[in-house]
């Protein structure tokens, strides 16, 4: 690992722990040539399978879309960051577990509605009137009286 500050090529670990639920590896460093300290961080990289879209065109996953589309039918709702990034983290961790290359847009799409669902309805229900095309108020209504009998 080499320095940040002054480029040397020997560094030492000085001292780990798991961050992130265990998922990372925080290791505090010290450069043998200046003595300046940094933190690293470490976590296994799993590759993500690639999304096959509706119209049979394949993309790779992306994260920062899925996370762009929570903010969005999020937007102006209280639910915190952390809940976001925790949403994520399962739909992630459940698209891994499929163990395929690839993954239908509509496996992912119904893991997005199931997460909006817990973390807030209001946000549920905008997403899905774009995700499953609701064409009038009929539509709206349906899907609140579904949400209200649960």
């Amino acid at each position: 690992m080499f320095c940040p500050f002054c480029s040397n090529e020997e560094t030492k670990v000085v001292d780990s722990r798991l961050v992130a639920g265990g998922s990372q590896i925080k290791r505090r460093r010290e450069c043998t040539n200046c003595g300046e300290r940094f933190s690293t961080y470490e976590e296994a990289e799993l590759v993500m399978p690639r999304i096959i879209k509706s119209n049979d065109r394949r993309e790779p996953f992306d994260e920062e879309k899925l996370r762009a589309g929570f903010h969005k039918a999020l937007e102006k709702r209280p639910v915190s960051s952390d809940k976001i990034e925790n949403a994520i983290q399962e739909i992630k961790d459940s698209i891994r577990k499929i163990g395929e290359r690839e993954v239908g847009s509509q496996i992912l799409g119904k893991q997005v509605m199931n997460q909006l669902k817990e973390l807030d309805e209001v946000a549920y229900v905008r997403f899905a009137s774009v995700y499953q095309n609701f064409q009038d108020v009929k539509d709206f209504t349906d899907e609140i009286s579904e949400l209200s009998k649960k």
